[in-house]
């Protein structure tokens, strides 16, 4: 049987979307490629988590809808994570749309390109062709081709070499509707010497069967900082995978912040490779489980040259039904010198029902290496408890200032003010 028979797409519809957004013909090439693969390819195989049964095909890829004029005129779900009244560089998607679109003259006048991944394809297409699915391949599994066969939005941005930006870049994707997909491809590249903060925020409206398929590709030049803050909060409507990764050159600095606040099904992998000497890596996620959900949270760095550091830290609350799987994985290849990996997993339980799985792993194929690893799940602390409440606190009101100190450390690091409210808001409606 043919993919396109299983599907609610075919390569017809998908040339028709493409070609009505005037993309080039290399990247249709690419799109017929991933549908091709797609029919082919196997599931992720995920430790300890089967979504089979999950929703991975079940949408319509290219739902529009109008775009608005100002960000006033935005859903009250994205205005609650953007400043409105001091709106400079934010781009918005809903489903397969881009609604709005907003950059500073002064971030163009440094040569930043900060667009949107349909535009780019149309004006900056050699460059965006140089570096798309270099690092993350279509083929890697039947996630990776189905995401290539129906981008539907996204991000491109360059950082010019020696260029330094001070202000974080924004974008917001929402979703909406029955079988609606959110696919965005979000490339991010730093040229030497270079310094970007981008962040996003993932929010869901009402609809049932959604499904979320995104993938982030960052290039860290020489000497460049790159810092990626993401915040999802989906509802149990969408079921969640998203797939980004990064490649580090020489003297350059990755940082990742991560806050995954979804209520639905969610798959999430993250890795970095630090290519080059004295590249480092920073990873920190919290994530909290609520209803029935599943998680499987995966955070990787891959050592290959010398002196490179790695710190990841992933925090994790369960409650009621859920299940969370938290893999750290650092890889030192051979040749990696000097290097130097660091990660935790901490899961802290509030239900019997819950599950939480901590799974460091450490691959090191290099003898002169430093490495190391901390993974705990737990319950609270009843001398924490105690020592709260002989202060006049009742012992819920303990339980939750243990578990929002348990993940401020993250929170706190999030560089947009909106988005660090929006997340801590989120953490107390999940928390109840």
């Amino acid at each position: 049987m043919s993919v396109d028979v299983q599907l609610r797409f075919d390569s017809e519809a998908i040339t028709q979307y493409s070609k009505a957004n005037q993309e080039p013909a290399w990247f249709l090439e690419k799109r017929l490629a991933g549908l091709k693969a797609a029919g082919e390819l196997a599931l992720p195989a995920l430790e300890k988590t089967k979504i089979d049964k999950w929703n991975t095909v079940d949408f319509d890829p290219f739902q529009t809808t109008t775009k608005v004029a100002a960000a006033n005129e935005l859903s009250d779900l994205v205005k609650a994570q953007i400043d409105v009244d001091s709106v400079k560089n934010l781009l918005v998607q809903k489903n397969a749309s881009t609604v709005f679109q907003a950059v500073s003259d002064e971030l163009k006048a440094q040569g930043v390109i900060f667009t949107t991944f349909a535009d780019a394809l149309q004006t900056h297409g050699d460059l965006v062709q140089k570096y798309l699915l270099n690092v993350i391949a279509l083929d890697e599994h039947k996630l990776t081709a189905l995401h290539t066969a129906v981008v539907n939005g996204g991000v491109f941005l360059y950082v010019p070499k020696n260029v330094e930006v001070d202000v974080p870049l924004q974008a917001v994707y929402e979703i909406a509707g029955d079988n609606a997909l959110l696919a965005p491809h979000v490339l991010i590249v730093a040229e030497a010497n270079s310094k970007v903060t981008y962040v996003d925020t993932y929010v869901s409206g009402e609809g049932k069967s959604m499904v979320a398929n995104s993938l982030v590709e960052v290039y860290v030049g020489a000497g460049a900082s790159v810092q990626v803050a993401s915040v999802r909060s989906l509802s149990v409507d969408v079921h969640d995978y998203s797939f980004r990764r990064a490649t580090v050159e020489r003297d350059g600095k990755m940082e990742w912040i991560l806050g995954e606040m979804n209520d639905g099904n969610t798959v999430a992998n993250n890795t970095t490779i630090l290519k080059g000497t004295a590249s480092i890596a920073e990873t920190k996620s919290i994530s909290v489980g609520t209803g029935s959900q599943r998680q499987n949270l995966t955070s990787q760095v891959q050592h290959i040259g010398t002196h490179t550091e790695s710190d990841m830290v992933s925090k994790a609350v369960m409650t009621d039904e859920a299940v969370s799987i938290l893999n750290g994985i650092t890889k030192i290849e051979k040749g990696a010198e000097k290097a130097n990996g660091v990660q935790a997993e901490n899961i802290l339980m509030l239900s019997d029902k819950s599950r939480g799985d901590a799974n460091p792993i450490l691959l090191i194929d290099e003898d002169d290496v430093k490495a190391g690893h901390a993974a705990s799940v737990g319950r609270f602390s009843e001398e924490s408890i105690f020592y709260l409440m002989s202060r006049g606190i009742s012992r819920q009101g303990a339980e939750r200032l243990i578990i929002l100190g348990f993940l401020e450390p993250v929170v706190a690091e999030i560089p947009v003010e909106e988005v660090k409210n929006r997340l801590r808001q989120a953490l107390e409606r999940k928390l109840g």
